[in-house]
């Protein structure tokens, strides 16, 4: 704190004096200490809050180690905890409010929220712009942060775990809603229940690690967001588009999100959409689509990504149009494409993807097949029509009805879908999905 600072405490109290000294002896170099453990005694947080309110923007406000109830940043400073100062919400409300604009907040440990769904009790609430939230701990909350109407926010580097709840009752990882253009980098989610966008526009969600939740990142009826270099692993959805429009998912690894409805990759009515260079793999279905793209004359484009090991790589939930897959390397996965309810997906655009189950061959060498990839519907999609049959898939029976099928069709079998310029090449050599490492 400065000459100024300490004089204006000075004159509020003279426990505040107390305080002054021992934030001035924090800023000195010292020996790191362990974060304060929970069970540290709760220590009053008036005086931070003083602090806080009379600071000059741009101030730091450095509170001595310990454990302390919630504050409110009520201005444009710099909350730093240097790692050794808890919050603890008492198991009430959110622990920690920023209600200004500009404002950074960093280091700090967040724990003990309250449960409340209605009021969103969250580590932290944020109701302005141009904040930095960073390296900060959230602990036994419901929500991570919860941000309403609150642009050109950064956030990064931070640590969520969930309260130890089923997956109804637990709350999100971070709830953006109407808060437009921010940066959400670099932080790790664990045990909340979604990372979710309503009515949020042009946000980036960039570098993340998230696990363990129900929809791993969704975007409801928002539009030109970008999520690109994130990991999501073991949800029941990876990543969900419902009302959408131009999004771009790029560079993500997806996988494990399993279960009768687990899905890498979801679009439902979104229009606009790019789909590329992503890792889908290991879920019951890699990409779901269900009337996408909505509006007229729009495209998704799906390229360059790995579908491998799923149930079903590529699912519609309906004949549908004007989706665009390009480069695709479609590898180890059950079923190849699956359109339920009749149809087909010929009014989609198949160009140039590696299909595993492809028969057929390359005699000039360009890399290219010399016949047409088709996928036909014999006996052994029935499931595909009639779900109750589902239960069958994968059986000797079916199995023997599709090849009796192949062999001597019952009737024309439905082509469902025909990729004319199919590349070949093994799965090393055939460049798609993301460069990423994921962590186990």
């Amino acid at each position: 704190m400065d000459g100024t600072m300490g004089l204006t405490v000075k004159n509020v109290s003279n426990s505040i004096v107390g305080l002054v000294m021992a934030l001035a002896a924090a800023t000195a170099p010292a020996a790191p200490a362990p974060v304060p453990p929970a069970d540290e005694p709760l220590m009053d947080s008036s005086l931070i809050q003083a602090l806080i309110d009379m600071a000059q923007p741009g101030q730091e406000v450095v509170p001595p180690p310990g454990r302390y109830k919630g504050v409110k940043v009520t201005r444009p400073i710099i909350l730093d905890g240097k790692g050794k100062v808890t919050f603890d919400g008492g198991g009430e409300g959110s622990v920690l409010w920023i209600t200004t604009n500009g404002a950074t907040v960093r280091n700090l440990r967040l724990i003990n929220s309250g449960v409340g769904h209605p009021q969103q009790d969250a580590a932290i609430q944020v109701r302005g712009n141009d904040n930095v939230i960073e390296d900060n701990r959230m602990e036994d909350v419901l929500f991570g942060i919860a941000m309403e109407r609150s642009d050109r926010n950064i956030v990064r580097r931070n640590h969520y775990l969930g309260k130890p709840f089923n997956m109804q009752r637990r709350g999100d990882g971070i709830k953006l809603w109407y808060s437009n253009d921010n940066l959400l980098t670099e932080n790790e989610f664990r045990g909340g229940r979604d990372i979710v966008f309503w009515y949020a526009n042009g946000n980036r969600f960039v570098a993340n690690r998230q696990s363990g939740g129900r929809y791993g990142l969704h975007l409801m009826k928002s539009s030109d967001n970008i999520a690109e270099n994130n990991q999501f692993i073991d949800n029941m959805t990876g990543i969900s588009m419902m009302y959408d429009s131009g999004d771009i998912i790029r560079n993500n690894y997806v996988a494990r999100a399993v279960g009768a409805v687990g899905t890498c990759m979801s679009l439902k009515e979104s229009s606009d959409v790019v789909i590329e260079n992503n890792d889908l793999m290991y879920c019951s279905s890699g990409i779901a689509i269900d009337v996408a793209p909505y509006e007229p004359g729009t495209k998704n484009r799906i390229k360059g990504n790995r579908i491998a090991f799923n149930d079903i790589a590529i699912s519609f939930l309906n004949d549908w149009k004007d989706s665009i897959f390009t480069g695709n390397l479609l590898t180890g996965n059950i079923t190849e494409v699956a359109i339920y309810g009749g149809g087909s997906a010929k009014r989609n655009v198949w160009e140039g993807n590696r299909w595993e189950d492809y028969q057929g061959f390359d005699r000039n060498g360009d890399g290219v097949g010399d016949k047409s990839h088709r996928v036909y519907g014999y006996a052994g999609r029935v499931w595909m029509d009639v779900p109750n049959t589902k239960f069958f898939k994968g059986t000797p029976l079916l199995e023997v009805l599709d090849f009796l099928d192949r062999l001597a069709p019952f009737s024309e079998p439905v082509l469902l879908l025909e990729d004319k310029t199919p590349r070949l090449g093994t799965d090393k050599t055939f460049k798609a999905g993301s460069n990423l490492e994921p962590k186990s």
